[in-house]
C-alpha cells in the first residue's frame, strides 16, 4: 500500500469516527459512511447496509445506501452473497460476481462484491456491501478498512 492510500485510509477511518460522535440516529450516521465511502473510493459503486430483521425473521432488511435503487429491498438468510454473509458471518470478497453460483444481481454493470458482517458480540445484527462496476476492484488493504469501520459500527447496534 502506497503512502497516498494509507493516508487515504487512515483519513477514511478517522472521518468515520467523526461521524460516529455526530448526535444524530444509527440511520443518519449509516448513510453519511455509506456517502463517505463512495465519494472517496472511486471503484465502490454502491454502498450500502443490510440489517438482520428486527422481529428475528431470518431475513436481510435494506438499510441506508448510495448508488442506484435495487429490486432486493429483503434477502433471506442464506440466498445470494448477502444472504450467506449472514449465516457465515465472515465477510466474503468476490472478485467476478458471474462466476458466483450464489449471486444475486442488482445490475449487470456489477463485476465484484464485498460484503462485511456487523457482529455484536457472537450476534449477526447487520452488514455492509459493497458493489462494483469494476472485475477485481478489491483490495486486500479495502477490506481490512472496511472491517475497521464495521467493527467501530457494532456499537451504533
Amino acid at each position: 500500500m502506497s503512502t497516498a492510500e494509507l493516508t487515504s485510509y487512515e483519513t477514511l477511518v478517522s472521518k468515520t469516527d467523526e461521524i460516529l460522535n455526530k448526535e444524530v440516529t444509527r440511520d443518519e450516521k449509516l448513510f453519511a459512511i455509506c456517502e463517505l465511502l463512495a465519494d472517496n473510493v472511486d471503484t465502490f459503486d454502491w454502498v450500502g447496509f443490510y440489517m438482520a430483521d428486527p422481529e428475528g425473521k431470518k431475513e436481510l432488511v435494506l438499510g441506508p445506501f448510495v448508488g442506484p435503487a435495487t429490486d432486493h429491498k429483503r434477502i433471506p438468510f442464506g440466498r445470494g452473497i448477502c444472504g450467506q454473509v449472514a449465516e457465515s458471518h465472515e465477510t466474503f470478497v468476490s472478485q467476478d460476481v458471474k462466476s458466483e453460483e450464489n449471486y444475486l444481481s442488482c445490475s449487470v454493470s456489477v463485476q465484484s462484491e464485498i460484503v462485511v458482517p456487523i457482529m455484536k458480540g457472537e450476534e449477526f445484527v447487520a452488514q455492509l456491501d459493497i458493489d462494483s462496476n469494476t472485475k477485481g476492484s478489491i483490495t486486500d488493504e479495502q477490506q481490512k478498512l472496511l472491517e475497521e469501520i464495521c467493527e467501530k459500527l457494532s456499537r451504533e447496534f
